[in-house]
C-alpha cells in the first residue's frame, strides 16, 4: 500500500513539473516570423503576381489572339495573359507530350537512338506536315525524333508512337495518364499529331506545365529544339518556329495550325539568369503567330526580373512537434524559390514565416508545416507565398513522450 502511495506521490510530482515546463515555455511559434534578411540567398510555388503589383507593369501588348500566356520559367509566375485556363484545340503542339514520352523511354534504355524503326502503313498515310518516309522501310530512331521536332513530322510521330506503345491507340493512353499525373486537369488526347479530333483539347496554362516539366527533367533533349533545318529523303525544311531566325536567345519550341485552330506558338527564350515561355493560340496567320509571340517576350524580359530567394534545403525555422522522438524538425523549401517582380521592386521585399499550430508526429520530409510569405512593404502587399516543408522525417515518440507532450501541448496552445 505504502509503495503505491509513494509511486502515485512521484507521478503527480512528474505532471506538476511537465505542466510547469509547460507554463514557462513560449508557445509554439504561430505568427509571422522574419525571415533571414539575406533575400539573396533567401522564398517557390505557382502563384500569380497578384492584380496589385502587375498594375504597375505598363506597356502590356495589345494581343490579337484567341488565348495566351506569358510564364516566367524559374517561378512559374503568370505575368500576362487572356483565358489561360481556355480548353482550346492544340493543333501539332500535342507533339511536345508525344516527344515527353519519347524521352522518358529513351532516358530508361527502353528505346535507343539507333533502333531501326520499321514504317507501317498507317505512318506513312499520314497527312499534313511530314518528312516523308516510306512505306516498309527500316528508319534510324533518332531521325524520326528529329524529323518530329524539327519538321512537325505527322508521320514521324506515328511511326514513333507505334514502335514504343505497339499503337497510336496504346500512346495515348499512356499520354492522358502522363498529363493527369502532371495536373493538367483540362488536358485529354485523342492522337499523338494533334490532327482535329473530337475531345482532343488542353489550354495555355496546361501546356505551359507540360514545357517546363520538358524543360527541366530533359535539358539536353530540349536543344533539338532550337535547331533550324533538317533533311531527310534529300528533301530540306526548315524548323516552322520563325522566332529561331530573328532572336538568337530563342531556343524553341513548337508551332501548330489547323484551321480550326488557327496559328498557334510556343516559345522559350533565355536571357541571363531569366527564362520567359510564351504560349500564343488562334491567331491568324504564321506571321501573326510570330510577332505576337516576340511581343510578349520582349515585354516580359523588359518588365520583370527574376530573383531566386531561398535555396532547395535552407533552414528558415526550427518548427516545435508534439509527440515525437525530437521535439524540433527543420523546415524549409525542398526546391530552389524562385520570384518573378517588376523591375525595381526587389529592394522593397519582406520575407516571413506563418507556421502551422499543434503539429504532431510522425512527419515526413515534404509534409507542410506552414507558409513563406513575401510581402511588399511599401505596398503592404503579398506577393508571393509557397509551402513551408519539413526538411528531415520525425518519428512517433514512445508512450511516455505522447502523454507528456499531450499535457504540455494542452497549456502551450
Amino acid at each position: 500500500m505504502l509503495t503505491r502511495i509513494i509511486k502515485l506521490l512521484l507521478l503527480v510530482g512528474l505532471l506538476a513539473g511537465s505542466l510547469s515546463m509547460a507554463a514557462e515555455q513560449p508557445a509554439p511559434s504561430s505568427g509571422e516570423e522574419e525571415a533571414p534578411s539575406d533575400l539573396s540567398t533567401a522564398p517557390y510555388n505557382d502563384s500569380s503576381i497578384p492584380p496589385e503589383i502587375v498594375a504597375m507593369a505598363s506597356g502590356v501588348p495589345e494581343i490579337e489572339a484567341r488565348n495566351y500566356l506569358l510564364v516566367d520559367f524559374q517561378s512559374g509566375e503568370e505575368l500576362a495573359g487572356l483565358n489561360p485556363g481556355l480548353r482550346i484545340e492544340p493543333a501539332s503542339i500535342t507533339k511536345l507530350m508525344t516527344a515527353y514520352l519519347v524521352y522518358q523511354d529513351l532516358g530508361t534504355g527502353k528505346v535507343k537512338l539507333d533502333d531501326q524503326v520499321l514504317i507501317s502503313e498507317k505512318a506513312w498515310r499520314m497527312e499534313g506536315s511530314r518528312m516523308f518516309v516510306e512505306l516498309g522501310k527500316r528508319v534510324p530512331f533518332e531521325k524520326l525524333l528529329r524529323g518530329m521536332i524539327i519538321q512537325s513530322g505527322n508521320d514521324a510521330a506515328m511511326a514513333l508512337a507505334e514502335y514504343i506503345a505497339g499503337s497510336e491507340e496504346a500512346f495515348v493512353q499512356r499520354m492522358n495518364q502522363t498529363a493527369a499525373e502532371m495536373g493538367m486537369k483540362d488536358t485529354h488526347y485523342m492522337n499523338v499529331t494533334g490532327w482535329p479530333a473530337k475531345d482532343h483539347y488542353t489550354t495555355a496554362r496546361d501546356i505551359v506545365t507540360l514545357v517546363r516539366a520538358l524543360i527541366t527533367e530533359f535539358p539536353e533533349r530540349y536543344k533539338l529544339y532550337s535547331e533550324k533545318e533538317f533533311s531527310y529523303n534529300n528533301i530540306k525544311q526548315q524548323n516552322r518556329n520563325r522566332l529561331l531566325f530573328r532572336d538568337p536567345t530563342v531556343d524553341g519550341l513548337k508551332t501548330g495550325h489547323t484551321e480550326s485552330a488557327g496559328y498557334c506558338l510556343v516559345s522559350s527564350a533565355k536571357r541571363d539568369n531569366m527564362r520567359l515561355i510564351s504560349v500564343v493560340l488562334g491567331t491568324k496567320s504564321d506571321d501573326a503567330r510570330a510577332n505576337i509571340s516576340q511581343q510578349l517576350l520582349e515585354y516580359g524580359f523588359r518588365t520583370f526580373e527574376t530573383h531566386q530567394l531561398y535555396n532547395a534545403g535552407a533552414v528558415l525555422a526550427n518548427v516545435r512537434v508534439w509527440k515525437g522522438d525530437q521535439t524540433e524538425v527543420p523546415a524549409g523549401v525542398t526546391d530552389d524559390l524562385f520570384i518573378s517582380i517588376v523591375k525595381g521592386r526587389y529592394d522593397q521585399l519582406k520575407g516571413g514565416m506563418q507556421l502551422d499550430k499543434g503539429i504532431d508526429a510522425p512527419i515526413k520530409r515534404g509534409d507542410r508545416l506552414g507558409t513563406v510569405i513575401i510581402t511588399d512593404r511599401e505596398l503592404g502587399k503579398i506577393v508571393k507565398e509557397s509551402p513551408l516543408l519539413a526538411l528531415e522525417d520525425v518519428a512517433e515518440g514512445g508512450w511516455w513522450r505522447r502523454m507528456m507532450d499531450g499535457i504540455q501541448k494542452l497549456f502551450a496552445d
